[in-house]
């Protein structure tokens, strides 16, 4: 489910649960764009995406990968601020990302794997 497609099935006694991978995607570049010291996500296709992000496109710096034991690998792109520490920042965007997922889906992230594609400098707000 590399392309955010397809529909993550949760199965139990009560029925079950269809969560669409977009879903899981825009709750991850959420989580992402939370944490200090990153500027944005970016796409794949080379366009950064800065904080004022649409839900529609909230989703593509974002892929996801469920593995055969029904964990997910989600692999983030971010563009981070300048004058940060891209380790930290990257460890709190693992973080940032686990927790979101989990809590909000009821899913088990096994992997996050943040890719730095830039830096920006900062913008007053």
């Amino acid at each position: 489910m590399g392309d955010n497609k397809g529909y993550i099935k949760r199965t139990d006694e009560k029925g079950s649960v269809n969560i669409s991978g977009d879903v899981i995607a825009v709750i991850a570049a959420n989580a992402s764009m939370e944490v200090e010291g990153v500027h944005g996500l970016f796409a794949s296709h080379g366009k950064e995406i800065t904080n004022k992000i649409a839900r529609k496109t909230a989703s593509k710096g974002v892929k996801i990968q469920v593995n055969d034991d029904d964990e997910i690998s989600l692999d983030i792109q971010i563009v981070t601020e300048a004058g940060v520490s891209i380790n930290e920042v990257g460890a709190r965007v693992q973080d940032a990302v686990k927790l979101a997922v989990e809590k909000a889906a009821g899913l088990t992230v096994g992997a996050v794997h943040v890719h730095v594609c830039g830096t920006a400098l900062k913008k007053d707000k």
